[in-house]
This record gives structure tokens, sequence and C-alpha cells, in this order.
């Protein structure tokens, strides 16, 4: 009798993803390796679209070449034109030659030569150099060859499997290669709050475009156009400003990036822009980010101290308050905590802002959100018009002269693990799309024409900057538990009850004691000594 083979188990998205992973283990740093596995992903999905439009050109026009190899009937659609070489189809094929490594490579360099719109966005002449072996790199091939709209039927396949990479590699990154990737729950809820339905969306330390994908995501949910969202950012770090380049390039999203990778205080790439909303999560703490004797009469300062070298948290806030819109731009974006409370030119700029009305709300969130550090960070919104308005369908109130603290770290903690080896795991806390909406319908009813707010103790208070309890009689500091009521659950015990517990412990334990000074005693007896 013939035995059949057992059918193979179909592997999951995550299996699939998994093994591309560990197809460069040990190849390389894992920058490398992460530039390696994101950018062939990129020339997958982008060769999928190719075929798929290229299918569209057959059925409407045949099988005719002038019109299968036209650029701009691929462009028009915002599809990459891609030459055979750069196919993933002819990689495919390829994958077991001994020279394909040159072949990913030259792949590359033709597709950024036939969209100038890639223009510095592959990673060049990256796998020759790589110093993988044949079979990894076939094993890396294959396994994404594996990842298809037929196989996961997933509504943003595309999203899923770069959300996964920059977060599987931020997680197993050290502080700084880490930074690039901000947790998706957090830039969901900033997005949540200030609602960017559409105009123009900028974020000055953009890493690997989080911001700009979650603000077509938030459109997206709320059945708006997505076409009426422009994304305008800069990045300093070149290997981020690529990743970036490739994220969004890879899902469709236009941008303007500026021309290179550069700081945005010595070079802003956008000067003089006015933006509708800010979405961001500058380097935390970052030291010497100018000069001495450098900036010291930037226009970014104007009517505020010059922010410190020795901490740029305060440059980072002033550079985006003179990129808002004065009239309906709106901000959030993260700090580390420390900003709350910071002394000397901070202390000073922290109390401009709230003199000047510009902060609006203020949210502390949970500790071991992020991937590269545990403490809790901040995040701030800052509004240029405060005053009664409708905006979004939403009657707001005028909210001059306040501020609405928000404190999460008292929320059920909701845990995820990221897989960094085969017996190794990194657990981060997530806020729930449960807890996002949450934040949301607290400061909306703060916000909106009678909304219904109340302060809650434990998570929520609005301030007066100015009176007698105010945010001015506590020197301007912004740290919500200043405000916040906290309750003292130690009065909550049943005090009776509990000493008749602690009394009866006691009792059990001297109990316990003259049973063993008896024993000691006997002992000691039975060998002829008394210690009585």
């Amino acid at each position: 009798m013939v035995k059949t083979a057992k059918k193979q188990k179909e592997r999951t998205l995550e299996e699939v993803l998994w093994n591309c992973r560990v197809a460069l283990r040990g190849v390389g740093n894992i920058e490398k390796n992460r530039d390696a596995v994101i950018s062939l992903v990129f020339l997958k999905f982008a060769g999928d679209k190719f075929e798929a439009r290229r299918k569209e050109l057959v059925e409407n026009y045949g099988d005719v070449s002038s019109f299968l190899e036209k650029v701009s009937f691929y462009n028009a659609v915002n599809v990459f034109y891609l030459p055979e070489e750069s196919r993933w189809s002819y990689l495919v094929a390829n994958a077991s030659q001994n020279d394909i490594a040159i072949k990913i490579d030259t792949a590359m360099a033709r597709a950024e030569e036939m969209n100038p719109s890639l223009k510095g966005v592959l990673p060049l002449g990256m796998f020759a150099t790589l110093g993988a072996e044949l079979r990894s790199v076939k094993a890396l091939i294959d396994n994404i060859n594996d990842i298809s709209e037929e196989r996961f039927h997933e509504e943003d396949l595309i999203g899923r499997v770069y959300e996964y990479f920059l977060q599987s590699f931020a997680a197993g990154s050290s502080r700084e290669d880490g930074e690039f990737y901000t947790p998706a729950c957090v830039v969901q809820l900033i997005a949540e709050l200030i609602e960017p339905y559409e105009g123009v969306v900028y974020d000055p330390c953009c890493g690997s475009g989080g911001m700009f994908v979650q603000s077509h995501k938030f459109v997206e949910r709320h059945h708006g156009n997505r076409s009426a969202i422009s994304v305008v950012g800069q990045e300093s770090n070149p290997d981020t400003w690529r990743l970036c380049k490739m994220n969004l390039a890879v899902r469709g999203i236009a941008n303007n990036l500026g021309e290179k990778a550069v700081s945005t205080f010595t070079d802003d790439q956008h000067k003089d822009k006015k933006v509708d909303y800010i979405m961001a999560n500058p380097p935390f703490n970052l030291k010497n980010w100018r000069g001495k004797n450098e900036l010291l009469k930037d226009a970014r300062w104007s009517g505020y101290p010059v922010p410190p070298v020795s901490n740029a948290n305060y440059a980072w806030i002033l550079h985006m308050l003179s990129k808002l819109d004065v009239n309906h731009g709106i901000a959030g974006f993260l700090l580390a905590n420390g900003a709350l409370n910071a002394d000397g030119d901070e202390g000073e700029i922290r109390k401009k802002l709230l003199e000047n009305d510009r902060v609006e709300a203020i949210i502390v969130l949970p500790r071991d959100m992020f991937y590269t550090t545990d403490i809790s960070v901040t995040l701030w919104i800052l509004n240029m018009n405060k005053h009664a308005c409708e905006r979004n369908g939403r009657q707001l109130r005028d909210r001059s002269g306040e501020v609405l603290f928000i404190d999460l770290r008292t929320w059920d903690q909701n845990i995820e693990k990221y897989q960094l080896g085969k017996n190794k795991t990194k657990k981060k806390v997530v806020l729930t799309p449960e807890q996002i909406a949450k934040v949301k319908d607290i400061y909306e009813s703060w916000q909106d024409v009678d909304g219904g707010y109340k302060d809650v103790p434990e998570l929520c208070k609005s301030m007066q900057v100015e009176g007698g309890d105010s945010i001015a009689s506590h020197r301007y500091s912004l740290t919500p538990s200043k405000y916040i009521e906290f309750i003292d659950h130690d009065l909550d015990i049943d005090y009776v009850g509990e000493m008749s517990r602690i009394q009866s412990e006691m009792r059990a334990l001297l109990t316990m004691e003259k049973e063993s000074q008896s024993m000691l005693v006997a002992a000691f007896k039975g060998i002829d000594y008394e210690i009585e």
C-alpha cells in the first residue's frame, strides 16, 4: 500500500516574514539586513503592481510593445515602470544563479534610472558587498515571493509587511538605530486627536514615515479623500531618509522630503513653509544640535529665549510652532517627560508658550511603549487657535487660557511580544483601539460646546493658565501629576479587619517561636547541657 505524503501546513504571514529575517541571520549588521529585506520587499510589491498594470494594458490595447513599454502609462496610475531586469519575476527566475547579488543590485539601479522619483531611495550596490551566501539570498527571495495578495487576503498587505519589518528591526536595534520607528498605536493616537482630514501634514524628523502613513490611514478610516492630504518632511539620517522614501513610495503616498538628508535646524529644507498639521517624534534630549554661537538670531526663536545647546527639546517645539498656520495650525508631537518641568531658558520658553496660549493638551503615556527606551513620554498638543469655532463638523468652545491634562500611566497595560530571536522576545505596552477612542472622547468632550467634560481623578484635569490655583501658581509646570487628583488608596483599607488579620498572624508567629525555643531547650538537655 502506497502512503500519500501529508499535505504541507500552510504558513501564516508572520511565519513567512520571520523566515525572511532568519534568511540573513549572521550575515551582516542589523541595519544592512534591514535595508536588504525591505528593499527586496519594495521590488516585490512594485513588481506586483507593475504586472497588474501591464495586464490591464494588454486587455485594453493588446500585446503591443509601444503601449506596454510606455513609461507614462504606468506613472499615470501611480505605478513604477520597471525594465525587465528590475522585475520581480526576473529575480525569482534567476534566484539560483551565482551572480544573483549583482542582478539584484542591477535591478535596483535600473528601477531608479527609469523612475526619477526613486532617486536616492533604493540602496545601490548593497547585495554585492553584503557577504551573504547564494543559499541565503535565494531563501530570502523565495520567502518574499510567498508574500502575495492571493495567499494573504489582508486589507493593507503592504502596510502589514512594512510595519512588521520596521518594528521588528527597531526592536532589535540599539537606542540610536531604533529611533526611526514610533509604535503605530502612538501615531494613531496623534492622528485621531489632531484629525488631519485635509491640508499639509509636516514632520521635521520623519524617520521611516510612520506619521505620514497614519495620517493617510486616518483619512481612510473616516472615509475621506486621501488626495486632500499632502505630506512634507525632513530627516537628517541618510539611511532613514531612504527608508521613509521607500515606505511612502511603495504605498503610493506622494511626498516632499527635501532634496537631501540634513539637519532641520541648520538646513531647513522647507524654509518659510506654513502647514496645517504637524505630527512628530523628535529625538529625545538631543545634545549639541547647534554650535555654541550658531543660530542665535534665528527667526524661529523670535519672541522667545534661544533654546540651549545642551538640549533640543524646546528647539523642536519652537521650530514646529514657526511652521504652523497662524489661523488654524495644530501640532501633536512626543517629548521626554523632562521637558514638562525643565528650568532655565527652557522654563522661560515654556512660560511664554503658555502666556501666548499655544498649549492645548498634555498627555502622559505609559512606560515601555518604545523599542529603544522604557521611559514614559509625553504627547503635546499645540493649537494656534483655541477660540470658539467650527472644526470638522464640530462646534468647539472657547478654550483660551485653559490646558487639558491626561495621565495614562494608571491604565491597565496591554502587552505585546516581539520576537528578536528563536528564544528571545521583547515586551512592549500598546494602546488598544478602545483606549485610543477613550482618550479621543475625553479630549473632544473638553473641546466641544456642551461636551459634558468632567475632571476624573487619576485620569484627567482641566486647568487655567492664570489665576488662583493655576498653572502659573505652579511655576508654569506642565507635569500632570501637579494638577490631576490622585487618590490615596491606603485610606480605603478596612482598618479593623486588617489589624485583626495582622494580630492573628502575629499570634501564630509567636506560638511558632515558643515551640522552636522549647525544641532547642530539649535538644540541649538531651546531651546533658542546660541553657535555661
